[in-house]
């Protein structure tokens, strides 16, 4: 038996912690990642301070954000919370329950981002916990986003922006303006998802000296995107390239596999299907390991189109299958209704009546739900590449419509606020 007692590590106290985060987050700038975060965990098996806890809990959150390890990420949430709880702090319960709902926005767990948001707008915190509004309202669009609820993302990425403009938050304006600009990509108003992106980069170049690269990277990533959807190729290429170059420095995984399915995609519009299936390929395992389901479900469509274009009907159809899988899963209604379009036009091709009536069927309805029709003419909104106008109530109409019309207010709020028994 031991006779001797048992020694225990001494516990870190308030000053110790502090200057022990500071020592991680230098080496973490300058991507010396795990030796910062062996430096954070140190600290959060030995302090004996909740705030230095709370603090190293939230550096190592963003950590694993940025490496695409999303349900660690998510543990180190759950314990923050736990944390906030014991110190009865709103402003930490209100940054802790922002960072649940981030976790569950990066795992594509949608509806439960939408919630944890919703229980941070309701906290009544102090002024620290009001300018994480902007924030919150940021997760909140991209969830809504994720769900294909188009006018609340908008509703959403426009208070955000209020909030950015108010606080002059040039960050949050930077990352709000290439959501932006991947709403208008889903809306296929190619000239707007291209505008707020390059904004994002004015921001970058105004102001982004002493931020992270990601932001570049970032803003980077999205004018690929529109560049891709102009048919501008070469440009798409090079800002792809650039994004890419510093995801590789950074050891971003998410952003890499967005580059990738990028890079895929961009092959595929030139028609060069030898070089887009081993980067749909490298896409897909990476967003498989990181649980990013909204990203997997883009490669099966990429894929799917891929597979069309070489007239592999069977194999494209057995893609559009794992699509619509993880669409379902995770209540994307958007990518369910390309599933819908493109199967139709493989009926259509092959002669199968019965089955293109059903594919129809479906697409008419999936339009219905999401509401992706233009409240004057009636005409489908995201068919093709058309200008769009979004009113303050954040319902979207063809910009020639409005023109033409010239109505006073909305269209649609006037139709709901009249009384059945008034028509």
């Amino acid at each position: 038996m031991n006779i001797f007692p048992l020694r225990t590590a001494p516990e870190m106290g308030q000053d110790q912690t502090k200057q022990q985060i500071e020592k991680g987050l230098k080496l973490y700038q300058s991507n010396q990642t795990d030796k910062a975060l062996h430096v954070w965990t140190k600290v959060l098996e030995k302090t004996s301070d909740p705030g230095g806890k709370f603090r190293v809990l939230g550096c190592l959150i963003t950590a694993h954000s940025e490496m695409g390890k999303y349900k660690d990420m998510l543990k180190y949430a759950l314990e923050q919370i736990d944390t906030a709880r014991e110190m009865e702090d709103p402003d930490y319960l209100t940054e802790g329950y922002l960072n649940l709902a981030r976790s569950n926005e990066k795992l594509c767990d949608f509806q439960k981002t939408v919630s944890y948001c919703k229980t941070c707008l309701n906290m009544q915190g102090t002024t620290v916990s009001l300018q994480l509004n902007g924030q919150v309202c940021l997760s909140m669009g991209n969830a809504y986003l994720g769900l294909s609820v188009f006018q609340k993302a908008l509703e959403s990425y426009e208070k955000a922006l209020r909030y950015a403009h108010n606080n002059d938050d040039k960050m949050l304006e930077c990352r709000v303006c290439c959501s932006l600009g991947n709403i208008y990509v889903h809306l296929k108003d190619y000239e707007k998802a291209l505008f707020f992106p390059c904004k994002a980069a004015e921001l970058v170049n105004d102001y982004g000296k002493s931020w992270s690269l990601k932001y570049r990277a970032m803003s980077q990533f999205h004018m690929s995107v529109a560049y891709r959807k102009l048919e501008r190729l070469a440009d798409a290429m090079e800002c792809c390239e650039e994004s890419m170059k510093i995801a590789l420095q950074h050891g971003d995984r998410p952003l890499q596999a967005l580059c990738l399915l990028n890079f895929a995609d961009i092959h595929r519009c030139r028609h060069d299907v030898n070089k887009a299936f081993p980067r749909y390929e490298s896409a897909l395992g990476i967003m498989t390991e990181i649980g990013n389901r909204l990203g997997q479900a883009h490669v099966y469509l990429g894929v799917a189109k891929c597979w069309l274009l070489q007239k592999e009907f069977d194999k494209a159809l057995e893609s559009l299958e794992r699509a619509q899988e993880l669409a379902d899963g995770m209540g994307n209604k958007l990518c369910t209704l390309k599933v819908h379009c493109l199967r139709e036009g493989i009926y259509r091709n092959n002669k199968q009546q019965e089955e293109l009536r059903e594919q129809v069927v479906k697409f008419l309805q999936c339009v219905e739900e999401l509401e992706l029709y233009c409240g004057m003419c009636g005409e489908s909104i995201g068919d093709r590449d058309q200008k769009l106008q979004a009113l303050p109530c954040s319902h979207i109409f063809h910009l020639k419509c409005l023109q033409t019309n010239g109505t006073k207010g909305c269209p649609k709020c006037f139709k709901s606020s009249i009384k059945p028994g008034f028509v």
